[in-house]
């Protein structure tokens, strides 16, 4: 998977675009049957009004949550600094940064629905539904 394009890092990783990771994450998850996954059921989570039912751990949303805290604490920070004057290029470098910290979030969000919401509509048979939403909100965030 790594071409010319990619940057690999001194502590060895690899910089690739989030549209190779999402073709990375669907071939690793077709490549599974769902008849090997171990069984999954929470009963305790209510699904949304489409039906899907989100089940995250507690570690899980909570490092989502800091990072999207950082995220928030990081723009009010540009915010700060176009309302200081600071040159152009720094202001540009630091959305930069945003950009790529909710790139990571969203890799962590896709990642977890792949190997979670994904895995529990194949075993319920309801494979179809889930990836034509998934092929859905890609286009929206992909474009």
């Amino acid at each position: 998977m790594i071409c010319s394009s990619h940057r690999i890092y001194a502590n060895g990783y690899v910089s690739i675009t989030l549209r190779e990771y999402v073709s990375y994450l669907c071939t690793k998850f077709l490549d599974k049957s769902a008849a090997n996954a171990p069984a999954h059921t929470h009963t305790e989570h209510l699904p949304t009004a489409d039906g899907h039912t989100h089940v995250h751990s507690k570690e899980s949303l909570r490092g989502i949550i800091n990072r999207l805290s950082r995220v928030e604490g990081h723009v009010r920070g540009i915010k700060t600094m176009v309302q200081e004057s600071r040159p152009c290029p720094d202001v540009l470098v630091q959305i930069a940064a945003v950009r790529g910290a909710l790139d990571r979030v969203a890799r962590i969000i896709l990642d977890e629905h792949l190997t979670e919401c994904v895995a529990r509509a194949a075993e319920a048979g309801n494979i179809d539904v889930e990836i034509a939403q998934l092929k859905a909100a890609l286009d929206r965030f992909l474009d």
